[in-house]
């Protein structure tokens, strides 16, 4: 077998290595810098859409006397701010914008795994699509995913972390979650962890998440019941998803063929979550 081939197919594990033996051919070289280019390029048209709809919804929102009146009693409402957030304009369009980013994200992963579950030699690339996007959501959670919390808001670390605010807390855990998974994934799918047993974490995840969602609040939101029923949805087919995931690695060694469909379940589930995080609204 020539040095740059690709491996045969094995019981578990990829069907193909995400890296040749050598990245010393040209035409090679050149294949991958064009495969990360579009995945770099498609990253950054959905977010650009996103972030322009945000854009104009929040200009929509704003008029010139509301900017007065809320210049005039900045100072006043300070302590109540954090309060009133919940529910206000700025509020809720800061809360969809995240939703919807996370939707992308997970049409990303969700569009990567309808590949590799049915079986799709091209794009193999793709099967990169779900830890970085595990890994760039779980950054932008840290460091977004609340106006008020650390780092870009004006509570501490210690407060962040610490349970003042649970929502926050879950938040963070999220992204520390995301983080975590998307760079066990990155290592599991280029080759360098081969044991099953690092194939659990990415299921696990699904499902700890799901269950998270069901105890997951936005305290005096005038729309709580809406969006606790947005959380119930996602996190029933986030814990369906989960555990097909999970069937499908336990099941991999007796019956490749059933591997397949648990796979597809799995996919659809995971690009169904990222369509209603899309059309997420409070």
């Amino acid at each position: 077998m020539p040095e740059t081939s690709f491996w045969p197919i094995r019981i578990v594990g990829w069907a193909v290595r995400f890296l040749p033996k050598s990245l010393l051919s040209p035409r090679q070289c050149v294949s991958l810098l064009q495969s990360g280019l579009l995945l770099l390029g498609l990253f950054i048209l959905l977010f650009s859409v996103v972030a322009v709809s945000h854009s104009t919804a929040q200009s929509a929102d704003q008029s010139p006397a509301h900017a007065l009146a809320e210049q005039g009693t900045h100072h006043s409402h300070a302590s109540s701010s954090d309060h009133e957030w919940e529910g206000s304009r700025q509020g809720v369009a800061y809360s969809e914008f995240n939703h919807h980013l996370a939707g992308v994200f997970l049409l990303l992963i969700g569009l990567g795994e309808v590949r590799q579950a049915l079986g799709w030699a091209s794009l193999a690339w793709s099967r990169v699509l779900l830890p970085s996007a595990l890994i760039v959501a779980g950054m932008f959670l840290l460091i977004w995913s609340d106006h008020d919390a650390w780092p870009v808001g004006s509570m501490t670390i210690a407060q962040t972390f610490g349970g003042d605010d649970p929502e926050v807390l879950q938040h963070k855990v999220y992204g520390i979650l995301a983080l975590a998974v998307g760079a066990v994934e990155f290592a599991r799918r280029v080759g360098w962890f081969d044991h099953t047993l690092w194939a659990a974490p990415l299921p696990l995840f699904a499902i700890v998440g799901g269950l998270m969602l069901f105890a997951h609040s936005h305290g005096d939101h005038p729309a709580a019941h809406k969006i606790a029923l947005h959380h119930a949805m996602m996190g029933t087919m986030a814990i369906t998803a989960g555990s097909s995931k999970l069937i499908s690695g336990w099941r991999s060694r007796q019956l490749i063929a059933e591997r397949s469909y648990w796979e597809i379940v799995w996919a659809c589930l995971v690009v169904a979550i990222g369509l209603q995080l899309l059309i997420y609204s409070e």
